[in-house]
């Protein structure tokens, strides 16, 4: 012990007294561990564990796949074909869509986009945007986000769009959202 002393002494001479100190301090706890032993037998004893039995797992039954030959609903073969058919309608909203050119800021989700202002120049409202740490000025008839979002109204707080989308049933509706002006610091 001495001789493991004199190395840490001449090593590290503010170390020795932190080492005397913990060899002292855990000599002390070597007295009361016959009482502890005593003590921890009675508790082994006395407790007895009431633990439930566990409930046996129900059997799975696995069933074959009969629908291998169908056509996979998720597809982008059949969304593609879902897709020329809408453009060949006449009637649907989604065609006039499809044959116009794609906005710049169609490329973003509206999640991605914040109302940082408006501006009124010649009697029209404008609104700002801030996308990906840029401005983008945007005007009554300009397309936003990925659902076809078509600005149809901008006020001092807010832009009204129209979106198009589809419902559950598969059907293209059009849905009304709103972009909000945010404070400053969010």
């Amino acid at each position: 012990m001495t001789a493991a002393l004199s190395i840490v002494r001449s090593r590290w001479p503010l170390a020795a007294p932190l080492v005397l100190a913990a060899v002292f301090g855990l000599s002390g706890c070597s007295g009361d561990e016959q009482e502890l032993d005593a003590w921890m037998a009675q508790q082994k004893r006395e407790v007895r564990p009431s633990v439930p039995p566990l409930v046996p797992p129900k059997r799975f039954d696995p069933q074959p796949y009969m629908e291998v030959s169908a056509v996979e609903p998720f597809s982008a073969q059949k969304l593609t074909v879902a897709l020329k058919q809408e453009q060949r309608q006449p009637n649907s909203m989604l065609a006039s869509e499809m044959n116009r050119r794609k906005e710049p800021l169609e490329a973003y989700p509206l999640d991605s986009m914040r109302m940082v202002g408006s501006v009124t120049r010649l009697g029209r409202p404008s609104a700002l945007l801030k996308v990906d740490n840029l401005i983008y000025q945007v005007k009554s008839g300009d397309y936003l986000g990925h659902n076809y979002g078509k600005v149809v109204g901008i006020s001092e707080t807010e832009v009204t769009l129209r979106e198009i989308v589809q419902d559950a049933a598969g059907e293209w509706i059009e849905r009304p959202t709103a972009l909000q002006l945010q404070e400053k610091g969010r």
